[in-house]
């Protein structure tokens, strides 16, 4: 069996290591890896290959730096010339990029077998790409691997079980990779000369919503930059950010350091007080090492940590924000078993064998 994985961001790196890891245990199963280029730089690409034991993809789209029509027409030229070359039986795509759509696109239309990795999620914002391209990738496939009961509720409420769509409760890949890479996380060199000691905030803004909006990004500033004052504040600087706080003048005064590793960012997570951010797996990725969460977003996919109380939406909003954080609790409970039990990605090979013929 043949199997063609299409990637392009920072997270799907991380959930296709766990995937890539059981294939290769495996003696019938052949993986060909696809990196459309959507991250194409060093520290947001090269080092999760590196870092990981990612086998190096076998092709290289180098597709970025476009508008969404763009870049995913583009990349859906590209996937179908590899697909129509690679002949493989299962396409396999993660998550809500536009690499994921481009790949379960070109797959649909040839009649190849879409797996999608993180299927079901639902912020119910149609105006985030990210929404617009789960949906559509969820109705191109041929097997959905739901990460949570909550995924899986959201496509039976849509009707999935009224159409020829297998769907799975697989658990959750990402769950896998933190239990697995713990062992081997290091402590970012940027952060040898800073005292940390009595603890420190991770922080992450990326998502267009916030970066594309003046107001917004103006409020989390003033907001990160408050909250350094009483905790110190870390935040990787994602590319897009930094540019967008340049073109408006707007100064961070917290650490800032560059993008960072898997390895790096496992550190940052475990050894951190709390975490504020607007990744969608990072808010998660919290919960696996038992610290909570300010979702710099107005609505979330991940349900069931706001419903627990791990997680708390705090949108751009400088009083929420700062009031929730003076709120923040050691005594959290991290012990409901939401991601399955870190075989998500033993599962998910076992059944595209089962399923491959039928």
């Amino acid at each position: 069996m043949k199997i063609l994985t299409v990637i392009g961001a920072r997270p799907q790196f991380i959930k296709a290591a766990t995937v890539s890891r059981v294939i290769d245990t495996m003696d019938n199963v052949t993986e060909v890896i696809v990196h459309t280029g959507q991250h194409f730089d060093a520290n947001m690409s090269d080092i999760f290959f590196e870092q990981m034991e990612i086998p190096k993809p076998d092709y290289n789209l180098e597709i970025s730096s476009l508008s969404h029509g763009a870049m995913t027409g583009r990349q859906l030229e590209a996937i179908e010339r590899v697909l129509l070359e690679e002949k493989p039986d299962w396409v396999i795509v993660y998550g809500d990029t536009n690499s994921t759509l481009a790949g379960a696109l070109a797959a649909s239309k040839l009649h190849i077998k879409v797996a999608h990795v993180e299927a079901g999620l639902r912020s119910f914002n149609m105006k985030m790409p990210e929404e617009q391209n789960r949906i559509v990738t969820d109705r191109l496939s041929t097997i959905l691997f739901c990460p949570t009961q909550t995924a899986l509720d959201n496509l039976n409420n849509e009707g999935y079980t009224n159409l020829d769509i297998e769907t799975v409760v697989s658990g959750d890949v990402m769950y896998d990779a933190a239990l697995f890479y713990k062992q081997f996380s290091s402590m970012p060199e940027q952060l040898n000369n800073l005292d940390l000691s009595n603890g420190f905030v991770l922080s992450t803004i990326h998502r267009a919503e916030n970066t594309d909006d003046p107001a917004r990004l103006s409020e989390l500033v003033d907001s990160l930059n408050e909250l350094h004052k009483s905790t110190p504040v870390v935040m990787p600087l994602h590319p897009r950010t930094k540019k967008k706080l340049s073109d408006l003048g707007l100064t961070l005064n917290i650490h800032l350091i560059d993008p960072v590793g898997y390895l790096e960012m496992v550190y940052l997570l475990d050894n951190c007080s709390f975490v504020a951010s607007d990744s969608g797996g990072v808010q998660k990725e919290a919960y696996f090492f038992g610290k909570q969460c300010l979702i710099l977003r107005d609505e979330t996919e991940w349900v069931e940590l706001v419903k627990c109380g791990s997680n708390k939406i705090v949108g751009a909003n400088k009083q929420l924000i700062l009031e929730e954080a003076s709120k923040i609790s050691c005594n959290s409970k991290f012990n409901e078993k939401f991601y399955g039990d870190g075989k998500s990605a033993e599962g998910i090979v076992n059944s595209l064998i089962e399923f491959v013929n039928v």
